[in-house]
């Protein structure tokens, strides 16, 4: 039988990964900038008034930010070990 130096387990356990939370806040800004986005063309359709200013605020800050979280967890996970 063989001890291993180290007990820990080599990969951490599902839904415990280091960046895990950064790729879940990404997802959730992106999803609210499309949702907003959406809402932009639908509200002329549902309603005879024009979209809020908030909704065309949301969907230019929301979405290109939860891609660039997106794309800084991809970059932070694709990391090679020393």
């Amino acid at each position: 039988m063989t001890n291993p130096a180290d007990p820990r387990p080599s990969t951490p356990p599902p839904g415990r990964a280091p960046g895990n939370w950064l790729l879940r806040l990404a997802l959730g800004l992106f999803t609210l900038g499309l949702l907003a986005i959406v809402a932009i063309f639908l509200t002329p359709i549902f309603t005879e008034g024009r979209p809020g200013l908030w909704l065309y605020l949301g969907a230019m800050v929301l979405t290109p930010l939860g891609f660039l979280l997106a794309l800084t967890f991809a970059l932070l996970s694709g990391r090679r070990a020393k």
